[in-house]
């Protein structure tokens, strides 16, 4: 059955926070020292030596952490606003807001870095690191509330997703795979065929044919140009990790396909688990995987406010 609208909305919510728990157990590791496909579940098997091994199964990372803040910010804010994002940013690494058991873990160096410079005075526009060696996917694996909460144009979009970026990872390079991420979930929660292949489209003809974007774009991000490892904390790895992870049939295989790719295996997982769970709708998601799912505490109100769901 086709997911209506309300469904992939949910779907892509619970989605990204399931596939970041599932993939936390599994951090780290090389692909062949991971457990077999059938074997990736919240609880990692018995005798497997967890990246995390004082996480309870079930809990979610810094990723679903972060799409939270952004969410609830978008949600008190309308739109993007850094400074109101930045503090529940900051309130989330020093205090916990939005963590499991309000307890974070797994903070990435740069975010770290960029989150210190913004708590210390600098402003959120100038607080990201913005070196070519800076191109994490930090900002990447929180974006998607944008998408799930929007209502306008592509262009706007674009620009929301890379400003949402510049507080923590300023290149160029991580705003593009932000932007082209939201636009190729946004078609997906559309329903329409060829979301990808549209997305990249889209994003030429708003870069246009001369910008810096544009270029860094063609060089650095389309995959055709620039193959890249996947599984890695790298941006434009994650972005084509999750794009691969999705040719998968269901949300079951796509997140555990971006899981065996090891390495950065809760971002993986949270990226492709996001367009799994608009594609497939809340649906989708094996329910042993919901029920597993802790923090309910948080991601339940946030649910009922937004889209009534009991």
């Amino acid at each position: 059955m086709i997911p209506n609208r309300k469904e992939r909305l949910e779907g892509g919510l619970l989605g990204l926070l399931v596939g970041d728990a599932l993939g936390v157990p599994y951090e780290f590791k090389q692909p062949s020292e991971l457990p077999s496909w059938e074997n990736i579940e919240m609880a990692a098997p018995k005798g497997f030596f967890c990246a995390h091994a004082n996480v309870p199964p079930g809990t979610w990372s810094d990723d679903g952490s972060q799409a939270l803040c952004l969410f609830a910010s978008l949600r008190e804010c309308g739109g993007v606003d850094l400074d109101d994002l930045g503090q529940r940013l900051v309130a989330w690494m020093h205090g916990g807001y939005m963590a499991v058991d309000s307890r974070p873990f797994d903070v990435g160096l740069q975010t770290c870095q960029a989150l210190t410079n913004y708590k210390a005075g600098v402003p959120p526009e100038e607080s990201g690191m913005r070196m070519e060696r800076s191109n994490g996917n930090g900002s990447l694996m929180r974006v998607l509330p944008l998408v799930l909460l929007w209502d306008g144009d592509d262009r706007g979009l674009v620009a929301a997703a890379h400003k949402q970026s510049l507080i923590t990872h300023a290149h160029p390079r991580s705003q593009i795979c932000c932007a082209l991420y939201c636009l190729w979930a946004k078609r997906e929660l559309e329903g329409r065929d060829g979301a990808w292949d549209d997305a990249v489209a889209s994003l030429r003809d708003i870069y246009g044919p001369d910008s810096n974007f544009r270029r860094e774009l063609e060089q650095h991000v389309c995959p055709e140009k620039c193959p890249v490892d996947y599984g890695q904390g790298y941006v434009v790895s994650c972005l084509h990790t999750a794009r691969m992870a999705c040719l998968e049939r269901d949300y079951e295989s796509i997140v555990r396909r971006a899981i065996m790719y090891g390495n950065d295996t809760d971002t993986s997982a949270c990226v492709a688990g996001g367009i799994a769970g608009i594609r497939h709708g809340v649906q989708g998601i094996p329910e042993r995987w919901w029920k597993a799912l802790r923090g309910k505490e948080i991601i339940v109100p946030v649910l009922q406010r937004w889209l009534g769901v009991r």
